[in-house]
């Protein structure tokens, strides 16, 4: 009952402030992206560096030869990527080195990078057979209190706006990069969704559930 409680109350709950905004009170359509400009600026920025040149990151290696470290960008909700940006800038969700890129912009350019790479095609990938991660993703399990992820990220993986909230694209996501990202929530070193509710429901996940439904949408 209580996992129930935070989805609604998360789907419910809008940002205290416009997506779009700046630190200050200039409006939110002030704030709608430029990808002709943020291409330039992610260039100046050094964005693709780990995110690659057009927001796949197919090409970026961590150093020991996996790929799959880094997000990809392409394709994903500006306003999902702005939130990010701002929680890595207050701290709330912790990386030393997006700490550092996200203090270095503004709103104002961080919109415009983000639009750039918000316009580039997915490029995904086809990872094993994965029945079992796409029945979590599509139906849950009520026996376990895990809700469908369709819920919330939508029924292709594509992510969804609900008020000023916004949950993110998941389809065509590395699968290393999601594997990750769900065992941070589950232990907790990552939690900045809205009321907890990713931190809630990855404690419910396996490592297996985590394993199949990282190769699940990273086929979408």
């Amino acid at each position: 009952m209580r996992l129930q409680t935070l989805i609604m109350a998360a789907l419910a709950v809008t940002l205290t402030a416009p997506v779009f905004a700046q630190q200050g009170s200039r409006s939110a359509a002030a704030f709608k992206g430029d990808p002709v400009a943020g291409k330039l600026k992610a260039e100046d920025e050094r964005c693709q560096e780990c995110h690659g040149h057009d927001g796949n990151a197919n090409d970026i290696e961590d150093g020991i030869g996996n790929i799959g470290k880094f997000p990809r960008l392409a394709g994903q909700l500006p306003a999902y990527l702005l939130k990010q940006i701002r929680d890595f800038r207050s701290g709330a969700r912790q990386n030393d080195s997006m700490f550092i890129m996200a203090r270095s912009l503004n709103d104002r350019d961080a919109a415009d990078i983000l639009a750039y790479f918000a316009s580039q095609n997915v490029v995904g990938e086809k990872d094993g057979e994965a029945e079992h991660g796409r029945r979590l993703f599509t139906q849950g399990d009520a026996a376990r209190g895990i809700p469908a992820c369709v819920g919330c990220h939508g029924e292709a993986g594509q992510g969804q706006q609900a008020g000023d909230a916004a949950y993110p694209r998941l389809a065509g996501q590395h699968r290393r990069y999601v594997a990750k990202q769900l065992t941070e929530w589950r232990t907790g070193e990552r939690k900045n969704s809205q009321g907890g509710v990713m931190n809630a429901i990855t404690r419910q996940l396996s490592d297996k559930d985590i394993d199949q439904l990282a190769a699940y949408v990273a086929g979408l």
